[in-house]
């Protein structure tokens, strides 16, 4: 399908991501710095949640277990977790984010 809306820029926060649901594929988007990410809202290890997790240095952190993840390839960047989460190109458009859940970035499986 391509890049679909995924929400206003306003509304993704500096240090925390947003849940969204995008073609079914439900995404976790994260901004760092003036940069905009998208992962599966997934983590790895626990299967929670990371948009309920904090965003800092480039990493997201899964709530549950303290997992991090590399917001711009899914690696994991410390245990408990050792496998990838899946990436998602962004494309920003007049103050919207546009995400594309037809292939990941990294080859790690959206589903």
């Amino acid at each position: 399908m391509g890049f679909v809306r995924a929400c206003a820029l306003t509304e993704v926060p500096s240090d925390e991501a947003l849940g969204v649901t995008v073609d079914g594929v439900d995404v976790a988007v994260a901004r760092d710095g003036d940069e905009y990410f998208a992962l599966r809202d997934e983590c790895s290890h626990a299967a929670v949640p990371l948009s309920e997790g904090e965003v800092a240095d480039g990493t997201i952190e899964c709530w549950l277990h303290g997992s991090t993840f590399d917001l711009r390839n899914g690696k994991p960047t410390c245990l408990p977790a050792t496998e990838p989460v899946a990436t998602f190109a962004v494309e920003v458009r007049d103050d919207e984010l546009y995400v594309d859940v037809t292939d990941t970035l990294n080859g790690v499986s959206a589903s």
